[in-house]
């Protein structure tokens, strides 16, 4: 079977539908699967709710999905950074689901793993335990959270090999594993193909069991916040 594309766009054919549900690997705007995010922002399809760690900034990122008003629903831990993102949740354009941010990697983590439901005490007493059930452990008090299973899943990696055994450099990690698992089908992309074989067994981040197609490509990298000391003059 081959999981090699040419590009974004032909990785994603057939997969994408109005109304679908998207789960999108990333922290920031490390190690997010930019190609992909601007291939679905082509492809007009609308209608999306997406579970992600946060919605990019403007103009990039998952940013430019909202921009073209194609998402209604994010499920996500922090939107701090996309005055569009805050627009339009503000003026009700938009539906938020908040979660705890390690709360929505479990939730990732459990979808994919075939799990339902957890209990967590995270949230107890707050709006995030809202309409959800309560059940008392040992004297404490925990709520269900549901795990996600996603229509799709788009993620981000350093290198793959032919068979989609992935490995991600340092922080890049973030939420692209736990995404990746909970997707019905997950698309990586990549800066690097390399031979199969060549990946130690013991450096496999993600066993290519859970990925279905790749595609490589030049990746703009741009950096969230940046701060720098001022020039100390001679």
């Amino acid at each position: 079977m081959n999981k090699v594309y040419p590009s974004a766009a032909a990785a994603l054919d057939g997969l994408l539908h109005d109304g679908m549900l998207i789960a999108s690997g990333g922290f920031g705007l490390c190690g997010i699967p930019e190609l992909l995010i601007a291939a679905i922002r082509d492809s007009g399809v609308k209608g999306l709710t997406v579970a992600s760690n946060n919605a990019g900034i403007d103009g990039f990122g998952l940013g430019v999905l909202l921009e073209t008003r194609q998402v209604k629903k994010m499920i996500s831990s922090y939107v701090g950074e996309n005055a569009e993102f805050m627009r339009q949740y503000l003026s009700g354009e938009l539906e938020l689901e908040f979660n705890p941010q390690g709360t929505l990697a479990e939730r990732m983590r459990a979808g994919g793993a075939g799990i339902p439901g957890f209990y967590t005490a995270t949230g107890v007493g707050t709006v995030i335990a809202e309409g959800k059930e309560h059940h008392d452990f040992d004297g404490k008090t925990y709520i269900l959270e549901r795990g996600i299973v996603a229509d799709l899943s788009i993620v981000k990696a350093w290198k793959a090999d032919p068979s989609g055994n992935l490995v991600f450099r340092k922080t890049a990690r973030n939420f692209n594993v736990p995404a990746a698992t909970c997707g019905k089908t997950c698309v990586v992309e990549v800066e690097e193909i390399v031979p199969l074989g060549s990946i130690d067994p013991d450096h496999i981040h993600l066993p290519g069991i859970y990925v279905n197609r790749i595609v490589t490509g030049k990746h703009e990298k741009r950096i969230e916040q940046r701060t720098v000391r001022k020039r100390e003059t001679a």
